[in-house]
């Protein structure tokens, strides 16, 4: 299983945030522009919650599971590589919504002036944030689901 990898992530929230704003613009000349609902920083930080409660949860079964801690629960490895993969769908998915909602977010700081579209506007700032939060979480999954390396093998000498 490959690495999560910050540059792909960063990538596209970019490209999203980018279609996204353009999108806007292009909306907003047709009229009016979609709302950005209330739900959506909701379910991320959610989802956030979620991939940090099962790192956490994880990493203390982990941890006495290799101090041999009497009474341990184990992690099975089907069970960590499971949350691994929901982790990095989950951090690519909302790579992509933060990164829509971001570029919504920045054409809609415009018309601040405008009660509605300021609260659009604080809507997709938060859900950037939130989105930002479920990578953060992802990764830290990820982090304690990695295997140890094996320091006893040396390369062969060629």
């Amino acid at each position: 299983m490959k690495q999560l990898r910050l540059k792909v992530l960063a990538g596209l929230f970019a490209v999203a945030g980018i279609l996204s704003w353009g999108g806007a613009r292009l909306w907003e000349s047709f009229g009016t522009l979609p709302s950005v609902p209330l739900a959506a920083p909701i379910v991320l930080a959610a989802i956030a919650a979620v991939l940090a409660a099962t790192a956490l949860s994880l990493r203390s079964r982990l941890r006495a599971q290799r101090e041999r801690r009497p009474g341990a629960k184990g992690v099975e490895p089907l069970m960590a590589a499971r949350a691994v993969v929901f982790g990095q769908a989950s951090a690519l998915v909302a790579s992509l919504v933060s990164g829509a909602y971001g570029g919504t977010g920045v054409f809609l700081l415009g018309s601040l002036d405008i009660p509605a579209r300021r609260d659009q506007a604080i809507y997709a700032g938060f859900s950037v944030a939130a989105g930002i939060a479920v990578v953060a979480a992802a990764i830290f999954l990820e982090r304690v689901c990695r295997l140890p390396d094996d320091e006893d093998e040396t390369p062969a000498p060629a």
